[in-house]
This record gives C-alpha cells, structure tokens and sequence, in this order.
C-alpha cells in the first residue's frame, strides 16, 4: 500500500467528522454508488467508460477476487502478472468521473467507522482508457493519444477550493481569448497528467496531446443534428488554437475531471485514448475494438 503524509490546504480541516449526508455508506459497509468496500479497493486501477470493457481488461488478469455490479459502475478487481489491479467502469461524461474518483478516495482515505479522515494518505495511480476523435490531419484513426493537457468544458472542477493551483491558467487565458469564449459557459479548465505516469505508459507508440473534455457529446463537440449551434465555428477555432507552438489534438469528456481532482487530492492519473473518429476529414471506425485490446494489454504491461 502507498501511503504519505500528503496535505493540502484545500482538504477537509482534521478531525472533521463528514456528515451521513455527504458521504453516504451503504449498510454493508460500501459506499453509495460504487458498491465497494474499502477492503476491495487496490492501487492501481484502470478506468473505461464502457461496462462491457471492464470484462476485457479482466479478461487478462491472473486471478479475478470479486465482481460488483451497480447501475453504469462495473468492477472487477483481482492480479495481473502478480500485481494487485481493478477495474471500474464510470460511464460517459465529467459527471460521473467526479462521482467514481471522490468515491473511491474516501474508501482510500476515510474511516468508514469514524468517518474522519485517515491520519496516512494512501495515492492511487489511476490510467483512463478511452475513445476519441482526433482534431488534426496528422492524427489518424487507431492512434493511440494521451491527453498531457486535459482542458474541461464542464466547469467541475470551478466548484473545488483550490482549482487555480493545479491548472494552467495561462493556457486557460490563451485559450478563451483565440476562441471568443461565450460568457455563459462554463469557465474551461486545465490540467496536466501525472509527469511520471505519463512517461511510465507513454512510448513513442503514444501521440501526446492536449485533449478538450467537452461536456457533451454532440453540441459541446461541435455536432449539429437537428438543434443549431451556438457557435458554428467554435470546433474551427480549437483546430487552430496553439500553446507553445502545439495544437488541440483530440476530442473526449472525462480527461479533464480525472486529472483535476486526482491532482486535488493527492492521487496520480492520465488518460489515453484511441482514435475512432476524424473531425477533420469526417472519417469514422465503428470497428475499433481490436485496437482498444491492443491499448489495454499495453497499459496493464506498463502500469
């Protein structure tokens, strides 16, 4: 277990006992939406969307130690190649990463019997894998990207003490000046990955990328079915938007979240995703499930 003395002033003052009501405890002993207990959490977790996608990453583990199942919240915690691993599934968007991440550090870190905050910090190294659709010509379809930057259009992240000292606000600034920000969205955010996990898991078959987590899928990414968009141009001004001479590469929605509120609270996470759309030149692959096996087997051997 990795522990430290980890602190912030933007944690909970010690000795504070959290209310029934802000961190609800199942009766048998797990937290409300997960369903997992503090003695099943390991440290090294992998996140998918995708519930279906937990059974493949466990698929190649050594042993498999439990199963829970609670509405989009699928795990799977057991070995690989001797090592202690989970994997959750946290369903689509920056909500629900917010839900799954503060649930799993209060099983890290909250006594469940006191409900005060553990006198050790204990740091999980979590590694999303995802989906995602690319923004530039050079990045293709099966690339795999890893989102260095996470820049979030959900605004999450703005309701935490504290968002300031872990984003890039000079890339926040550079950012909604290129792009005319409206003023009635939310105030995007940036945040980097984890340095040293990035460059445990990202090799030169990984892109590394400044990633948007748009808080939608459609709109929010720039796709016009029926509704008009409030601002057609926006997906044309991110493509042309450079920090330190580097473009926006891709489009996904959770990056952002994870990496913000990992960094908060004192844990290590990234995103990598593979590339199943191309913006740019309109192109799909609705067949991409070979390539996400390849990422998968790569992430677990380098995690």
């Amino acid at each position: 277990m990795t522990t430290n003395n980890y602190t912030s002033d933007f944690l909970s003052e010690p000795g504070r006992i959290i209310p029934a009501s802000e961190l609800i405890i199942n009766s048998d002993g797990s937290v409300f939406h997960l369903h997992l207990r503090p003695d099943q959490l390991r440290n090294n977790i992998l996140f998918v969307g995708d519930p279906g996608r937990v059974d493949m990453v466990a698929s190649h583990f050594d042993t498999i130690d439990y199963t829970v199942q609670s509405r989009e919240f699928r795990t799977i915690g057991g070995t690989y190649k001797g090592k202690p691993v989970m994997c959750i599934s946290h369903g689509i968007g920056p909500d629900n990463i917010e839900i799954v991440l503060t649930e799993l550090d209060a099983l890290a870190n909250i006594d469940f019997a006191t409900r005060k905050v553990k006198p050790e910090h204990r740091t999980l190294t979590i590694v999303r894998i995802g989906t995602s659709g690319s923004l530039q010509d050079e990045i293709h379809l099966g690339d795999y990207v890893i989102a260095e930057k996470g820049t979030g259009f959900d605004g999450i992240l703005n309701f935490y003490r504290g968002r300031d000292a872990v984003c890039d606000l000079e890339f926040e600034r550079e950012f909604c000046l290129h792009t005319g920000w409206d003023s009635t969205w939310a105030a995007p955010y940036t945040v980097d990955a984890d340095r040293e996990l990035v460059e445990r898991i990202g090799r030169n078959d990984m892109v590394r990328g400044y990633t948007i987590a748009a808080v939608g899928f459609y709109a929010p990414q720039g796709r016009q079915v029926r509704l008009k968009l409030t601002d057609p141009d926006l997906n044309a001004k991110i493509e042309s938007f450079r920090y330190s001479g580097r473009p926006i590469t891709n489009f996904e929605m959770e990056s952002a979240c994870l990496q913000g509120l990992a960094k908060l609270l004192g844990h290590k996470a990234m995103t990598v995703c593979c590339i199943i759309a191309e913006r740019v030149n309109t192109k799909a692959n609705t067949d991409y499930k070979p390539r996400v096996a390849e990422l998968i087997t790569t992430v677990l051997e380098r995690l």
